[in-house]
């Protein structure tokens, strides 16, 4: 049976971050992963050019039970160290929009500076290995895999969620934290989009590709960026960011002009002024023609010039366009969802190192956790944060 000081359970964001971190400290450390290629979730974020942090990472944009866990991580670990590393291999790379950066040309650049750090630390990295088991024992743990077990002092679970299964996701981490009495807090698909249901669907249908600003609200939490209407609900990145902070049964709404403060005083100002056109044609003005006249089809279906029209029903009307009230039929799901809310409760990890409460020398880190970072980067921070926390001390 082979032996060493750390072994760390997927081979991801976190657990590549974590495998450098303590291999720099000199621990003997192995990754195992099932996948036969590295870092596959990393391959295709981003469209491919994987965006790897925020310039404006902070606890506000991540949803947990304890809000305040991630603060000494990401405060520890901010989205600063990871740009020093990506500079320091020569990857290009900009920003795109709110603080998100890019690779200018490909996310393998992400996995390459990922390994050759383990390299240069001395970890050892396991793919194509399944992971049977994990025993806990009187010196540490014994780890059975594909490829023989192993005994070690520390384990690092970092297995990542449920989302996208095409490329390997797995309910492992999970499994093993409740085998070892953690609690989970509850976990659904999220940064995915939202489904309607029949009514909804026909009133939007023939939208499918139709895009626009929008602010969008949800349980108090709201996004001011695109929204996309496809043949099965919402998508674009305002509906991904709404859907973390979503619940079954709760209501959404849509601001379809977020541009204009009070689309109702813009309207009254364009009356008074004189202005003779049709609502639908003043609304096409701040909205994709096809959406502003389907908007006015089921909610404005006078012709009139604007002089004419009554000015309670205008304002009933913009009001509505302001925030349009629909309550989704679900999310898109794990299949397409790039995160899985929820995860290991932290309540039962310290904040600092990651490690259990319950089982010392047992780590939880990345997604497993009961950290979701909102769409924009924030997620691939926490797993460099979180991963960097428990090298420290594993």
């Amino acid at each position: 049976m082979q032996s060493c000081d750390v072994v760390i359970l997927g081979a991801g964001g976190a657990g590549l971050m974590c495998s450098i971190e303590a291999s720099k400290r000199g621990r003997q450390v192995i990754a195992l992963d099932h996948a036969k290629r590295l870092g596959g979730k990393i391959l295709i974020s981003g469209g491919g050019r994987c965006n790897f942090t925020n310039l404006g990472a902070s606890p506000a944009n991540y949803k947990s039970q304890n809000p305040h866990f991630c603060k000494s991580a990401l405060s520890r670990y901010p989205s600063q160290r990871f740009i020093d590393l990506v500079e320091k291999y020569g990857i290009a790379y900009h920003e795109k929009k709110l603080g998100q950066l890019f690779c200018d040309h490909s996310a393998q650049s992400i996995v390459d500076l990922l390994e050759a750090e383990c390299q240069e630390a001395g970890a050892e990295i396991w793919l194509d290995t399944k992971i049977e088991g994990l025993e806990k024992t009187e010196s540490g743990f014994r780890v059975t895999s594909s490829r023989g077990a192993l005994e070690c002092q520390s384990v690092v679970v970092a297995t990542g969620g449920l989302s996208i299964p095409k490329i390997g996701a797995t309910g492992l981490g999970y499994e093993l934290a409740q085998k070892f009495g953690h609690r989970l807090i509850e976990r659904a698909p999220a940064l995915d989009g939202f489904t309607l249901g029949s009514e909804d669907t026909t009133r939007f249908g023939g939208l499918s590709g139709t895009s626009f600003d929008s602010l969008i609200t949800t349980n108090g939490v709201s996004f001011r960026e695109n929204i996309l209407f496809t043949h099965a609900g919402l998508s674009g990145p305002a509906s991904l960011q709404a859907s973390l902070h979503w619940y079954p049964g709760d209501l959404v709404t849509i601001n379809f002009v977020p541009a204009l403060p009070n689309l109702f005083s813009w309207m009254m100002d364009r009356k008074r002024s004189g202005d003779r056109s049709l609502v639908r044609t003043l609304l096409a003005s701040h909205l994709a023609e096809r959406i502003a006249h389907r908007l006015c089809e089921l909610e404005w279906r006078t012709e009139l010039p604007l002089p004419q029209e009554s000015e309670k029903a205008l304002e009933a009307f913009c009001n509505r366009l302001q925030a349009w009230p629909i309550i989704p039929s679900g999310t898109v799901g794990y299949g397409k969802a790039e995160v899985t809310r929820g995860g290991v409760d932290t309540d039962e990890l310290s904040s600092k190192t990651l490690e259990s409460k319950k089982v010392p020398g047992l780590y939880f880190v990345g997604e497993v956790v009961d950290v979701t970072g909102w769409l924009g980067g924030y997620n691939f921070q926490w797993a460099w944060a979180s991963g960097w926390a428990a090298g420290q001390v594993v």
